[in-house]
């Protein structure tokens, strides 16, 4: 099969051809991939501003949904033919953050034992998953819709975080990459419609006129020229979905008293940020992170089914699709902010020549 495998020792990304993986444990499904997204996490991956596995070259690939065509003696669940979707972080379940209930931040699991990260991941044709990390699709929901779980999944992480989001809150979404896209989805979805759009990149910006949203669309300049003419163009809720310091910085300052920040976006580990602590003690600021999505891989499903097509049309969203030999022309595109997401799409035409090979 192909794959696309980096190796993090000489940050070097490669098309390969490479066995297709058997089934070698009694819990494992094997999918055949249908859709798999690139991620900014991915690009910071590319670019060593990120960790992933650094002793093996292994496939990158963290957001895909696929058929199962084959599974572990131990699995009653799944069968051949069964469509799904893939979450692809796992706690150990041993130690005191999973038995708190905090699995992303597991020292041996969470991201340090990510598929697509640390383990063979969605860049290729077949991938193999824990039955445990493997959810099945309702019929409501297509195998494009599903390559946006994981990513929806962690707003729904943030959107717990961050809650009560009132409606008629005047907020600001910053950065309208596929993140931003899905945030102000999400919003309008839920009934927002005081919501502001800070974007420096023209091109997306006019793009996100086909969600149709009536939200204001403005760039991080036309934000800070509204600033300065009005000392109370201020915000009760700011989520940053850039992870650029300058911009979340700048955000801090827009804050209304009581207001919440959302860092979304994921920031490079060396950025930095200066805050006024005086300005956290006035406001009573409360500033939030996010990290990846721990128990609400299923609540992803809910929201696919209920924003369907108005919301998650791939052209609307700014996506565009790319055979995987493509990655090169995928991850350029993405780089110069021309595209809101790249996600690979896969041909099927292998799925009815597959033979199930249980080896148990």
């Amino acid at each position: 099969m192909e794959a696309v495998i980096f190796n993090a020792k000489e940050k070097k990304l490669q098309l390969s051809r490479v066995p297709i993986p058997k089934i070698s444990e009694p819990d494992q499904v094997l999918i055949k991939v249908a859709y798999s997204g690139i991620c900014g996490t991915d690009l910071h991956i590319i670019q060593g501003e990120f960790p992933c596995n650094e002793n093996v070259p292994f496939t990158l690939g963290h957001e895909f949904s696929g058929t199962v065509v084959d599974v572990g003696a131990n699995v009653a669940i799944f069968k051949k033919g069964d469509r799904v979707a893939v979450n692809p972080n796992l706690g150990c379940s041993c130690c005191d953050f999973c038995h708190n209930g905090q699995p992303h931040f597991c020292p041996s699991g969470g991201l340090s034992n990510t598929i697509g990260l640390y383990r063979d991941g969605g860049w290729a044709a077949y991938v193999l998953a824990p039955i445990t990390q493997v959810h099945k699709l309702s019929a409501n929901i297509t195998l494009e819709q599903a390559a946006l779980a994981e990513p929806l999944s962690c707003l729904a992480h943030g959107w717990d975080i961050i809650s009560p989001i009132t409606v008629g809150m005047k907020i600001l979404v910053t950065g309208a990459g596929i993140i931003g896209n899905l945030w102000v989805s999400v919003l309008h979805h839920q009934g927002h419609r005081n919501v502001t759009v800070s974007e420096p990149n023209l091109s997306r910006l006019q793009h996100l006129k086909k969600l149709n949203t009536g939200f204001q669309l403005i760039t991080p300049e036309e934000l800070k020229k509204n600033q300065q003419k009005d000392s109370n163009y201020l915000f009760d809720l700011i989520i940053d979905c850039s992870g650029y310091p300058p911009a979340i910085e700048h955000a801090v300052s827009l804050l209304q008293r009581g207001g919440k920040l959302c860092c979304f976006g994921v920031a490079p580990p060396h950025g930095e940020i200066k805050i006024k602590p005086f300005d956290i003690f006035m406001k009573e600021l409360k500033i939030y992170g996010v990290l990846i999505n721990p128990f609400t891989f299923p609540k992803s499903f809910g929201l696919l089914e209920a924003m369907g097509d108005r919301y998650l049309v791939y052209e609307h969203l700014g996506i565009k699709t790319f055979a995987l030999k493509e990655y090169k022309e995928a991850i350029q595109l993405l780089k110069q902010g021309t595209i809101a997401k790249a996600v690979f799409k896969f041909e099927y035409n292998e799925l009815n020549n597959y033979k199930m090979t249980n080896n148990f």
